[in-house]
């Protein structure tokens, strides 16, 4: 390993920037030996959280680290301590672009805000192919200069087809997330597994009531006041998984079934873009049934 002394050497900017996240039980030292293990590979902190989980009585943590190590170095340096505190832990690169594969259907607004805010530089995520059952996304597609493949759903045998074709891009692109993109079909549990804690879907926020067609019918029929939409990792548990993020929007009776449908959609995109930001930043942890958000 490179010793400290040449590593001072090294101009700032010539540094790597890393993120490190970790998951451990509680106890005291943590803190204490991860900065030690840090200043080992002479490296400067430039963005910290922390939490302490006195439900499962676990301890998570979020650093950013400029360092002259490589990351073998800057590993090393931090195995000691993962191993002594038990740790789940991961050191990546600060604003690697995640490799991403997108699920849709047919509806467009959601994968229109990822597409058009991956391009626009601020979402930090690579998209090697829009993945669809249905042809309807292609244009939108095309016009980003994302690669576009459907595969119609027509039956059990097709619908499990589709499947192994997702695991089978992934393996292929070494996708690292996958994005349900309103995609409108119900992923079997063995998908579910697979793709455990890198599938993230979003839903409105009227479930589990107004299920099936025209919810936003149903909630305008209701005289609903609130709208909003929720991401959440992807489970055998329909709807039911790690909440990631929630957003909401007050209406009124004013609004007509059409209105509600494009408030809807605009929550729905930007709350699931945001999860895909923060999950694609290394701000994501998982804590059982919930999320450590280290925003």
């Amino acid at each position: 390993m490179t010793s400290a002394s040449s590593f001072a050497e090294t101009p700032l900017e010539h540094h790597n920037h890393w993120v490190l996240t970790f998951v451990c039980p509680d106890k005291p030292g943590i803190v204490h030996d991860v900065s030690g293990a840090i200043v080992a590979a002479n490296g400067n902190i430039t963005e910290s959280q922390q939490f302490a989980s006195v439900d499962t009585d676990r301890f998570f943590m979020r650093l950013q680290v400029q360092s002259p190590a490589t990351r073998e170095e800057f590993e090393a340096a931090l195995s000691p301590v993962a191993e002594k505190f038990g740790m789940t832990w991961k050191v990546d690169i600060v604003g690697r672009h995640v490799r991403t594969l997108v699920l849709g259907s047919t509806a467009a607004h959601c994968l229109n805000d990822l597409l058009f805010r991956q391009r626009a530089g601020h979402l930090p995520i690579e998209i090697p192919l829009v993945l669809a059952n249905h042809g309807n996304l292609r244009s939108l597609a095309e016009f980003y200069g994302v690669p576009f493949e459907s595969r119609p759903i027509v039956d059990a045998a097709s619908k499990a087809a589709f499947e192994k074709h997702i695991l089978d891009i992934v393996d292929e692109h070494d996708i690292e997330l996958v994005v349900l993109a309103r995609y409108m079909q119900i992923l079997s549990p063995e998908l579910c597994d697979a793709l455990e804690g890198r599938a993230i879907n979003i839903h409105h926020s009227f479930l589990p009531g107004f299920k099936g067609a025209n919810p936003y019918r149903q909630a305008h029929a209701r005289g609903v006041k609130l709208i909003g939409a929720t991401a959440h990792f992807v489970t055998s548990d329909l709807d039911e998984g790690p909440i990631i993020e929630q957003n909401v929007v007050r209406v009124d009776h004013s609004q007509s079934p059409q209105q509600l449908v494009a408030i809807g959609q605009d929550e729905e995109s930007r709350t699931l873009t945001q999860a895909v930001k923060w999950f694609a930043e290394n701000r994501v942890l998982l804590d059982g049934a919930r999320t450590i958000i280290f925003k």
